[in-house]
């Protein structure tokens, strides 16, 4: 799968779990925390967004303050 597709369901999740995100404020080299998701937010974004692409990533791969690139990259190495 490529970035942007994996990048379109990220952004649509995060807007699903945090309906008050801007749209336009997910992009590569923001963090969820960046945009306002807390632990359980940002936690529920990784593993719907994993479920939803079919991909397991490693939990030890998953860093806090990995920015929304970061992610997309990781999600597609194990796609």
């Amino acid at each position: 799968m490529d970035g942007q597709a994996i990048l379109a369901v990220l952004a649509q999740t995060v807007r699903e779990v945090v309906p008050e995100v801007d749209g336009a404020a997910i992009v590569a080299d923001r963090t969820l925390a960046d945009l306002g998701c807390n632990s359980i937010d940002r936690a529920e974004i990784v593993t719907l967004a994993m479920e939803r692409l079919a991909v397991t990533v490693p939990v030890t791969q998953l860093h806090s303050g990995q920015d929304i690139g970061t992610l997309v990259a990781l999600f597609q190495r194990y796609s």
